[in-house]
């Protein structure tokens, strides 16, 4: 009898909850277009406006600040090309700071800015954490934007948003102007609140599949006081930010997901914090020559080790032959030598070649880590016994 499978992928993408998939297919019956005046349309209508207001209501943001998208790559790039292209509209010089460990989808942007004429800078970090006090030295007058991840998918890091906030208000107090925050939430609301003041960035990113909503969908959480150029021009649909039919059912089975998260964070994340550690030690007890990359402070659910020395791909090939589902980077970050994230926050290559990334939730058992941890120390065995 095969043995069954163990999914330790979460920040790749979380099973689809029963709830989720239940709004899904409900939504499936009804088939008009959003847009469209009959009743069909305003039956999907309905739906869709449910949707963002439950959504806005979890966020703590007015209903018309939930801008839907394809996903979270999408939604970065309306935040980040959408503000700064608005801000170049009315001045010349345009600075933007970024996090080098971030999402492929935010370094993808910008590059697109620098082939644009904007002067992009990462910010300084080190152990994952943003040197605050290097902060206020790369904050110019031409600065508009500062784009963060809260937490980082590949390491688990729970970055300080609140503390760039900080400098940046003082910087404003000192005669600066008003800086913007972007922030990637994505891996955020498994374990903690999403309201946009408590992370205090003004636009943020979410995705349904990070969640357990079904893949397809996004949103930008976007005030309307903040100004966006769309990326891509035709209807009228999102504020006139995002043309093309929504999908209802996705949207309905996102606010479901998110509910479910916002009702289950807090008792996930204690249980996930004891659950992490005691996966760490085993790990470290059984197998040398390992490093914990992810800083002080990181998310309970994510576990990034470094098997120095190892070819974790090839390690992460014979786990999921044994059933064991493991990523040593981004799924977005497969075509990349080792870890951006990893080398981004340690300076380390060695410790950057040789990743692998551990990310469970709330289905995820204390022996489903256990079983895993046997798994990784026979893996690690065979390889070192092997390799020449």
């Amino acid at each position: 009898m095969r043995r069954k499978r163990i999914y330790l992928d979460w920040a790749a993408a979380a099973p689809v909850l029963r709830t989720a998939s239940r709004a899904f297919t409900h939504a499936l019956s009804t088939f008009g277009n959003p847009s469209s005046p009959h009743a069909e349309g305003r039956e999907a209508s309905v739906l869709l406006t449910d949707a963002r207001v439950r959504i806005a209501r979890l966020a703590g943001v007015k209903q018309d600040a939930v801008i839907f998208t394809s996903g979270a790559t999408e939604a970065n790039a309306l935040a980040i090309l959408g503000q700064v292209r608005t801000h170049k509209k009315n001045t010349k010089n345009v600075h933007v700071l970024y996090l080098p460990s971030a999402h492929a989808s935010t370094r993808g942007c910008m590059e697109q800015l620098q082939e644009e004429g904007v002067h992009v800078e990462p910010l300084r970090v080190l152990n994952g954490v943003i040197d605050l006090e290097g902060l206020k030295e790369q904050v110019r007058p031409e600065t508009a934007l500062i784009v963060l991840d809260v937490v980082c998918g590949e390491t688990g890091t729970r970055l300080d948003t609140r503390g760039v906030r900080q400098v940046l208000d003082h910087a404003r107090k000192d005669g600066g102007s008003r800086i913007r925050i972007h922030a990637d939430a994505s891996q955020l609301p498994l374990v903690e609140s999403f309201e946009l003041t408590r992370i205090a960035s003004d636009t943020l990113t979410l995705d349904a599949q990070k969640v357990g909503g079904v893949r397809g969908i996004g949103v930008l959480l976007a005030p309307r006081q903040i100004e966006l150029l769309p990326l891509v021009r035709g209807g009228g649909q999102e504020r006139g930010l995002r043309p093309g039919t929504e999908s209802a059912g996705l949207a309905a089975a996102f606010a479901s997901a998110l509910e479910k998260a916002h009702d289950t964070h807090a008792s996930f994340a204690l249980k996930a914090h004891g659950m992490r550690d005691r996966l760490q030690k085993r790990i470290m007890d059984a197998i040398p020559a390992v490093e914990v990359n992810g800083g002080k402070n990181h998310a309970p659910h994510i576990l990034n080790i470094s098997l120095i020395g190892r070819d974790t791909d090839y390690i992460a090939t014979l786990l999921d032959d044994a059933g064991f589902a493991v990523s040593t980077r981004s799924a977005c970050a497969t075509d990349e030598e080792g870890s951006v994230a990893v080398l981004a926050f340690t300076n380390d290559p060695v410790r950057a070649s040789a990743t692998l990334r551990i990310s469970w939730g709330p289905l995820t058992k204390e022996r489903h880590l256990e079983q895993f941890a046997h798994a990784l120390r026979t893996a690690v065995r065979f390889v070192d016994t092997n390799t020449v």
